[in-house]
């Protein structure tokens, strides 16, 4: 043990234990079980004062070098008021500017400048013409500097705006988000301009209710564990399509002449299946047309003429009403889900 924590060898050992011994810290007691030798080492009374000692002194050891790196990192480091006081003096490239800016006086700029300046052991600025320019080395520093103030001025605007407002965080749905609720934070943000909402579109996941997650939008059936929901809607799917459809080489007059038309599928083929076998129409094929993971893509396809979509009835209403949708025939699907 000794030999693989200290990295020493049996050599140095057999000393260090001798000298222990003559210490009088340990007993060392040799015996043979059997024929093998065997050797016991305890530690005295004395042993142990000199090894409580011995540890509080490598605490205190271990406390002030501590401290001194802690000195020696602070020394590194320029004070805040001289750095200031060099970025707001580089920015105007004037003293008398930076004074102005900072409230001081012109000479307890050029202080804090000497003092950054011995600091670093570098000169930052010098004269030319009565003009101040910026040493080689000070544009350097005043770059980097720059950079630093300006993340601390935005970083301390936004803590004190979200100090001085409330906030809502909702997670829902991307398509939902698109669709259905960022069209309606204007009238929101005019009843309520003392909250900030903060929109978290997130694929749906019961694990989503998060401590940052104020208020959540599912699709389903209202049923989730310990979670208190209130239905917004009662949902229905209809076909949908561009008005494109109607008038060209197979218009789309009737759904038998879904027949001829891309279908395009939301998740799955699950809702234009249970679709046609509540409308009582049969022969048709269902297991053709792509499918798309959110309710958004499929009506953009349903938009630009790629096909028809059976769509949500609250997601396809603002394109319904601007015309960029039309739904060709009336017949419905009632779903069992809902947004809740």
């Amino acid at each position: 043990t000794l030999k693989a924590e200290l990295k020493i060898t049996d050599g140095n050992i057999a000393s260090h234990i001798s000298a222990l011994e003559k210490l009088e810290y340990i007993n060392v007691k040799k015996q043979f079980i059997g024929k093998k030798p065997n050797t016991t080492y305890t530690i005295t009374a004395k042993g142990r004062k000199a090894f409580t000692l011995h540890i509080h002194a490598l605490e205190k050891l271990i406390k002030y070098l501590s401290s001194l790196r802690s000195r020696t990192m602070a020394r590194r480091l320029p004070p805040l008021n001289a750095l200031k006081a060099f970025e707001t003096a580089a920015r105007h490239l004037s003293f008398t500017k930076a004074a102005e800016e900072m409230f001081v006086t012109q000479a307890a700029i050029s202080h804090q400048i000497k003092a950054l300046e011995d600091h670093l052991g570098l000169k930052l600025f010098m004269r030319k013409n009565r003009s101040l320019l910026l040493t080689e080395e000070g544009q350097s520093y005043f770059l980097d500097i720059k950079e630093i103030f300006l993340q601390l001025h935005e970083a301390t605007e936004k803590l004190l705006a979200r100090g001085a407002k409330g906030s809502l965080t909702v997670s829902l749905q991307p398509s939902f988000a698109i669709q259905w609720l960022v069209p309606r934070l204007n009238q929101f943000s005019e009843q309520h301009p003392d909250i900030d909402v903060r929109i978290k579109a997130v694929d749906q996941d019961e694990g989503s209710l998060t401590d940052d997650v104020d208020v959540a939008i599912y699709y389903g059936r209202g049923n989730w564990r310990n979670l208190h929901a209130d239905k917004l809607h009662t949902e229905y799917l209809l076909p949908v399509c561009s008005p494109l459809l109607l008038n060209g080489s197979k218009p789309l007059k009737e759904p038998t002449d879904l027949r001829f038309h891309n279908l395009l599928h939301d998740g799955s083929r699950r809702a234009w299946k249970a679709w046609f076998t509540t409308q009582g129409f049969k022969n048709f094929n269902v297991n053709q047309g792509p499918i798309f993971s959110h309710s958004s893509m499929v009506l953009q396809a349903a938009i630009h003429g790629q096909g028809v979509a059976l769509a949500h009835n609250v997601l396809a209403r603002p394109d319904i009403s601007s015309g960029r949708l039309i739904v060709p025939f009336n017949h419905v699907l009632i779903s069992k889900d809902s947004y809740y």
